[in-house]
């Protein structure tokens, strides 16, 4: 299935809110060109705090002190409100969570109107972004974890089919997979077969409503045949500060 074929309908649903982010833990940052168009994406990484460290420190780069870098795990977040103006949300959209991962790479790649999760080249910008970890930190980067929350989820259901690391962990949180298609067609791929999968979906989402949500996460399940489950919190929010705020439990198991 060409994915390009459902952008109409998502550049007619993706307007909807902006995250908003808490005030940016700078990461080390630099831009991944977006194929040949001649964009670039602002891209945004935090490196794993010093485990002997008592306060968080700003790091310019692994070579500045992160020796435990070339060991650390690798987590990709996708940010939501892919269909924003604004060019440079991966800068600072990974920045709660980085907080909450000191010991792990995260690394968020900006997404926005011209450029969103579903969009010709977007995939392979990750996997630049993530060719840059490696190289950066001198060791390469086999495996990753993907975590999105609302639209941010459609990039991680994207990558799970055409990006070229192996997938250990998905959280999505706030997500409609049924924007790219049947669950039954997504879960037919073996690349989707890999890892684990977690939905968090809430009963009081004002974007993507539970009776919609909620049997296309359940019909993927049962068809993609791998450790796939689906957490269901009846006053569950929209944003991504409802579940940190409320479900941290339920995020931490889904990205341990």
């Amino acid at each position: 299935m060409r994915l390009s074929l459902v952008v109409p309908v998502l550049l007619a649903l993706m307007l909807v809110g902006e995250q908003a982010f808490a005030t940016p833990n700078a990461p080390d940052s630099f831009f991944v060109p977006v194929g040949a168009s001649g964009a670039q994406s602002p891209t945004g990484i935090w490196w794993p705090k010093s485990m002997n460290s008592k306060k968080p420190q700003k790091v310019k780069s692994v070579n500045a002190g992160h020796s435990n870098a070339a060991k650390s795990s690798v987590v990709v977040w996708f940010h939501g409100g892919m269909g924003s103006s604004n060019c440079a949300k991966g800068l600072v959209a990974g920045t709660d969570f980085a907080n909450l991962y000191p010991e792990k790479i995260v690394i968020s790649v900006s997404a926005c109107r011209e450029n969103h999760w579903v969009a010709k080249n977007m995939i392979g910008v990750v996997d630049a972004a993530l060719d840059s970890v490696a190289a950066r930190r001198k060791s390469p980067v086999e495996r990753v974890s993907l975590v999105g929350v609302s639209d941010g989820s459609l990039g991680v259901l994207v990558y799970s089919l055409e990006g070229r690391r192996i997938v250990d962990d998905r959280l999505l949180m706030s997500s409609f997979g049924g924007f790219l298609g049947e669950p039954t067609s997504l879960a037919v791929s073996p690349k989707m077969h890999t890892g684990r999968w977690r939905f968090l979906q809430g009963g009081k989402d004002r974007l993507y409503p539970s009776d919609q949500t909620v049997p296309w996460i359940k019909k993927f399940c049962e068809a993609v045949q791998v450790d796939c489950e689906l957490r269901f919190d009846p006053e569950g929010e929209h944003d991504w500060s409802y579940w940190k705020d409320k479900r941290l439990d339920w995020i931490r198991e889904a990205t341990p």
